[in-house]
């Protein structure tokens, strides 16, 4: 039986190898191809475990592939103004859906019978670490969605082909718990949701969301907890998110139609406005200097990585990491699209995630 104990610092170790560059190397820049496209094909030749084939294409991500950027590049906190624009919620409603707070410290979304509202980072990405801190709508939400997520496609556009990484938080009925939903769209496949309800009220105050995207696996983790891994299947034939830059969004819309009860409990307007706080906001990412993230692109011609990229560019989760991601599976997952009696054919991944994490 496996222990259930939950180190919440220890799984943030790194590899041994990424202990080799030195964090204070300046971001950097590449002319032409993706760096981990570069990276690839510098060990796709070693006969050595995939994982370990992973790992060293990712520390020759952050050693080898860049050239001079401008020293701070890819790294973000605090504010708004330096970090994000408003995408929608201003017009023509008078009531002004997006306020802006303490010089940008804090931002409000509000959903009201006109419509809902969200902002968009400035830069898009390629691999990173974003963490947002969020407190949800409090009393009645049912029919509500509050989200914090990354993708490569405007929302407002027709089409398929993108990236995507979603934290959706359902509302609910006053008194009941929410529900997170965590999602992945890979080259335009997605329908990988996970639902959860958390060990705390999220309505009370903030807690912080991450997103830790890297060449090996996406991590879903809240409060420093890790909850959920996707990990790099490629080699297996299953897509992975590698090709396209993607901004980070944060929204607050209708989705009654679907979101709490599967869209048996309607909004109650009555109840409205429905404000969501956004506070703290702390990144350290690629930035892409080629493509907005607002499309189907390829990868990015060129992009720049902090300095400290080598702490999370070839982090993936260690024994405390996997036993925190089991915990919160056993204790809270609810719904888990692996196990979906409507999914006609089990996912490819869903066995292959079980049996690495079991390693």
């Amino acid at each position: 039986m496996r222990d259930s104990s939950v180190d919440m610092h220890g799984w943030r170790a790194q590899l041994d190898g990424l202990n080799t560059i030195k964090r204070a190397h300046n971001a950097r820049t590449v002319p032409t191809r993706s760096c981990y496209n570069i990276a690839l094909e510098r060990v796709e030749n070693m006969s050595r475990p995939l994982l370990v084939v992973m790992a060293a294409a990712a520390i020759v991500v952050v050693a080898c592939c860049f050239a001079a950027c401008p020293v701070g590049a890819g790294a973000s906190a605090g504010g708004f103004y330096e970090n994000f624009e408003v995408k929608w919620g201003t017009d023509p409603d008078p009531d002004r859906r997006v306020e802006i707070v303490d010089g940008g410290r804090l931002v409000t979304l509000t959903l009201n019978n006109v419509s809902g509202s969200g902002f968009q980072s400035r830069d898009a990405f390629l691999f990173g670490e974003f963490t947002m801190e969020m407190k949800l709508v409090p009393g009645d939400s049912a029919g509500t969605v509050t989200t914090f997520y990354l993708t490569s496609k405007d929302p407002t556009a027709v089409g398929d082909g993108h990236d995507e990484i979603d934290f959706e938080f359902l509302g609910n009925v006053s008194g009941e718990p929410y529900l997170m939903q965590t999602n992945v769209f890979a080259q335009g496949v997605g329908g990988r949701e996970q639902r959860s309800y958390l060990w705390f009220d999220p309505t009370e105050d903030f807690h912080n969301y991450t997103i830790l995207w890297n060449p090996l696996n996406i991590i879903f983790s809240v409060d420093g907890v890790p909850v959920r891994v996707f990990r790099n299947q490629e080699a297996n034939g299953v897509p992975y998110l590698t090709r396209r830059a993607m901004k980070v969004h944060a929204t607050i819309w209708d989705g009654d139609t679907w979101a709490t009860r599967g869209g048996r409990v309607k909004i109650d307007w009555a109840h409205a406005p429905f404000v969501a706080s956004y506070g703290t906001y702390a990144s350290s990412a690629c930035v892409s200097a080629a493509g907005d993230g607002d499309g189907d692109e390829d990868v990015p011609s060129a992009f720049c990585c902090p300095g400290d990229a080598a702490s999370w560019m070839a982090r993936r989760l260690g024994p405390d990491g996997e036993r925190a991601v089991a915990w919160a599976r056993d204790k809270y997952m609810v719904m888990d699209y692996c196990d979906d009696p409507w999914n006609l054919g089990r996912p490819a991944e869903c066995d292959m995630d079980r049996l690495a994490s079991a390693v």
